[in-house]
Parts: structure tokens; sequence; C-alpha cells
């Protein structure tokens, strides 16, 4: 599955979708870190997240260590309930830097 990227106020938006699971996590790494690496700051768009599995959590865990340790922004934003639901589980929900929306997280700056 590919995961689309739109470019938004500075931002690469990553879009996840449907289940994110042990069969297209390794994708959504990919285009994480791909932006990442391109010293993008970036947000991961879950709204539209139905299931969430472990490699889902791990993908989006591994997005945000490669931020903190290269000084780039990298947040989560519209999280689903049921992604929400796996990020309590792990208190991931404390680690990560949550937003409602892409305004919300512009809105406050750096």
């Amino acid at each position: 599955m590919a995961f689309p990227v739109e470019e938004k106020d500075g931002f690469a938006v990553v879009i996840l979708k449907g289940e994110v699971d042990l069969n297209n996590s390794p994708d959504a790494r990919k285009v994480i870190l791909n932006c990442l690496k391109k010293n993008r700051p970036v947000m991961v768009d879950l709204s539209a997240v139905a299931y969430i599995d472990s490699s889902g959590v791990a993908s989006l865990v591994e997005g945000f260590q490669y931020a903190r340790s290269n000084d780039l922004d990298f947040g989560l934003i519209g999280v689903s309930d049921a992604a929400m639901s796996v990020l309590k589980l792990a208190r991931l929900d404390q680690v990560f830097h949550i937003y409602e929306s892409l305004p919300e997280r512009v809105g406050r700056g750096n």
C-alpha cells in the first residue's frame, strides 16, 4: 500500500489509512523516514487509520527517534480512536506530540 505525502504549511504530511499492520507497516516506515531524511518536519495523519498493530507503532517510534536525533519536528495529527487506544495502551500518547489537526500544530509554533 502506498501512503501519500502532502506538503502543507511547511510540513510533509504522511497520510496513513486503513490498517497499518505487519503487511504494510514497512511501507509506512519507508515513507516516514524518506521524508525525514530530506530534513523536512513531518506530521503523520492518523485520522483514517482503522487499525494499527505493534509493527505500525514501531514505524511511528522509529520516525520519532530519527527526528529527535536529527533535531527535526515530528508529530501525529488527527489520531483516530482506534490508533489512540493503541498509543494509550503503550503509553506512547505521552511520548508523541499529538495534535487535533495541522492548523493546531502550526498555531502552536515551535
